[in-house]
């Protein structure tokens, strides 16, 4: 009798999960579509131009403190509700911001719940779905993120002539994927790795029954059980001993790195760069669009190629050929081109492809299940402090040296980025999570 499973429920079961990662495309998304009408409403100069795009990242490094915490002691399922509702309640509150502060403190709500879906909803997939699938499933997350950026770029599209307050309805109808989002958990099976850890083997039984055969529960218990062997408490402190820091280490960095490549300032500034070449208001938002939906079926392609081609090759490709790409933008950014246009999609396909889904993928599967939470959570972590530094030094980099120049600086990173992956970065497609014990920690 061989392992068998049901990969449409485990498909099914992953969207649902990863509906947390259409709210994060929903507010990461809306805040390019917005910022042209919230510098006519509160008169933003480039520094809180800055600080009320970025402070999204200040809240969801709370976000991710917090569900690291709430998922140990409660569940990854209870944690992703708990997100639901944050996304709910900051949709409505931004919306209905009287002032510049409100409106900094819900986007500070937003991200909390942003950065406990950031970290929670990849976790928990990797933990549900077996190991020849989970890239896939794991690159799920991925695909909402990009279809939430992209049915809000279309959605603010439309809103762009309701006049002044037209922000408003763009951060407003993010009550409704909200609301989606909780409904949906409510039928999830709780990770049966959280289960096993809390001594509640039937119940994890019981969840493993509905993926595969018995056999597949078998062996996948006895994988679950020998990797929490392994286990030392998941203390913090334990992601900077001798035996987890090395992993810890590459972990962090490419979760920095996908943030510190600065494709996200295309995601968040579009306004701002197509305005630097001299585009109008309503050829800046249907920029937006384009990007949303180049992202979006440049994901689909990802899907298919991080289980056939693996995690390394897909992260060299990204980090090499953004590096070329960049320095082609900042020329013809310099020279006022409209051909910036085409270049910008290209490295937002390759980044698509490559760092966007790769990245989660590698985060949720290469530490050991002793500090897998933990040491999750602080690389999480790390990306949005990255972000908010990306982010927020934009405005201030764009006035200071210009757009061309700026996106030199994010060439350079590519190119170290590139380098690291080549020298610390291994293969982890097709193994195990417990496999990936070993492959990583100093002991194994």
């Amino acid at each position: 009798m061989h392992a068998v499973y049901n990969a449409k429920y485990v498909l099914f079961i992953s969207f649902i999960s990863a509906l947390g990662g259409y709210l994060f495309g929903f507010d990461f998304a809306v805040i390019s579509s917005a910022l042209p009408f919230l510098r006519e409403q509160f008169g933003l100069d480039a520094y809180w131009e800055g600080f009320a795009t970025a402070c999204l990242a200040i809240g969801a490094i709370g976000g991710c403190v917090f569900a690291g915490k709430i998922s140990e002691r409660f569940g990854r399922r209870r944690g992703l509700m708990c997100a639901a509702v944050v996304f709910a309640l900051s949709s409505v509150g931004m919306a209905f911001s009287p002032s510049l502060f409100a409106f900094i403190l819900f986007r500070f709500a937003a991200g909390f719940g942003v950065g406990m879906a950031s970290m929670l909803s990849p976790i928990y997939i990797a933990e549900i779905s077996p190991p020849k699938i989970r890239g896939r499933m794991v690159a799920v997350n991925q695909l909402a993120i990009v279809t939430g950026i992209l049915v809000t770029n279309l959605i603010n599209y439309g809103f762009r002539n309701l006049g002044e307050d037209a922000w408003r309805w763009m951060f407003g109808v993010g009550i409704f994927p909200s609301l989606l989002f909780l409904l949906g958990v409510l039928v999830l099976p709780e990770s049966p790795g959280w289960l096993v850890a809390k001594e509640r083997h039937s119940d994890a039984e019981a969840a493993l029954s509905k993926i595969g055969n018995s056999m597949y529960v078998s062996e996948t218990m006895d994988g679950i059980k020998k990797a929490l062997s392994r286990s030392r408490g998941g203390k913090f402190s334990l992601l900077f001993s001798k035996v987890y820091l090395p992993v810890v280490t590459i972990g962090v960095v490419l979760a920095m790195f996908q943030q510190l490549c600065g494709i996200n300032v295309v995601f968040n500034y579009t306004s701002n760069i197509f305005e630097s070449i001299g585009a109008s208001k309503d050829d800046q938002l249907l920029q937006t669009v384009f990007i949303g939906g180049v992202n979006l079926v440049f994901t689909l392609f990802a899907m298919l190629l991080v289980d056939r081609v693996g995690r390394r090759p897909l992260m060299l490709a990204g980090s090499g050929g953004l590096f070329i790409l960049y320095m082609i933008i900042a020329y013809f950014l310099a020279i006022k081109s409209a051909l910036v246009s085409v270049f910008l999609l290209l490295a937002i396909g390759l980044f698509a492809t490559t760092l966007a889904p790769v990245t989660w993928v590698l985060i949720s599967e290469i530490f050991p299940s002793g500090i897998r939470v933990a040491a999750s959570s602080f690389a999480v972590l790390c990306l949005w402090f990255a972000y908010f530094i990306t982010i927020f030094t934009f405005p201030l980099l764009q006035k200071a040296i210009g757009t061309d120049n700026t996106f030199y600086i994010y060439s350079a990173v590519c190119f170290l980025g590139f380098v690291f992956i080549g020298f610390k970065v291994k293969e982890t497609n097709g193994r195990s999570l417990d496999e990936m014990d070993a492959l990583f920690s100093v002991h194994g």
